[in-house]
């Protein structure tokens, strides 16, 4: 623990298991990309290996959070550290996606410029605007959740793997990669839902500041 000079409350040390959560999904996203790209992303192993570290970063990422609130864990590095770590590790999946041939880029394009813009404002005011994760986000990051990792997992679509993967070959490998397609679709539409209300309750927060201050 340390002391805030500025208002004499004890602060939680940057060290802790939270933080420690955190740092560990920022250090997996470069092997997340790497597995998830092997042999242009084909290989049925490595997609499988990307998966598991995909759905360990998704668990980390709540687990720190309920563990830095419930036991006061909270710190300047970890308000920063967090939300980069969430957006790297679906923005790296958003990418490979997309280079494997999975999901359009330019659905990768709008998610990452909302996502990066929303990121970047909030760290920007953190300290004159504070803004509540929304419902709408909430719902927004697990549909992300649930849509890449379907969309990771090794399933037949079409010709774009040249039917290399053999798990869930057939109708019912082809209706599980559409309808992860599906709730990808809602994902993005919650995305841009969400960053709207975003971005709408900053503005009204930044008028109603200099009325308040009369």
């Amino acid at each position: 623990m340390s002391t805030d000079p500025t208002t004499g409350q004890q602060q939680a040390s940057n060290f802790n298991i939270a933080n420690v959560l955190t740092t560990l999904r920022i250090v997996l996203v470069p092997f997340f990309g790497w597995a998830l790209l092997v042999d242009d992303g084909t290989s049925t192993t490595w997609r499988w290996v990307a998966f598991g570290i995909f759905a360990v970063a998704m668990i980390t990422d709540k687990v720190d959070g309920d563990l830095a609130r419930k036991h006061d864990l909270i710190t300047d590095f970890g308000k920063i550290a967090d939300p980069i770590a969430d957006k790297a590790i679906t923005g790296m999946a958003f990418i490979g996606l997309s280079i494997v041939g999975d999901i359009w880029w330019w659905v990768t394009i709008v998610v990452l410029l909302r996502e990066w813009s929303v990121t970047l404002l909030r760290l920007s005011v953190l300290k004159d605007v504070v803004i509540a994760a929304a419902q709408s986000g909430k719902i927004k990051t697990v549909l992300q959740a649930f849509a890449l990792a379907g969309l990771i997992w090794p399933l037949p679509h079409g010709d774009a793997h040249g039917g290399a993967f053999d798990f869930w070959p057939g109708p019912t490998g082809e209706v599980l990669f559409y309808l992860a397609q599906v709730m990808l679709a809602a994902a993005v539409a919650m995305t841009l839902w969400s960053g709207y209300e975003f971005f709408r309750d900053v503005w009204k927060q930044k008028r109603q500041r200099p009325t308040q201050a009369a």
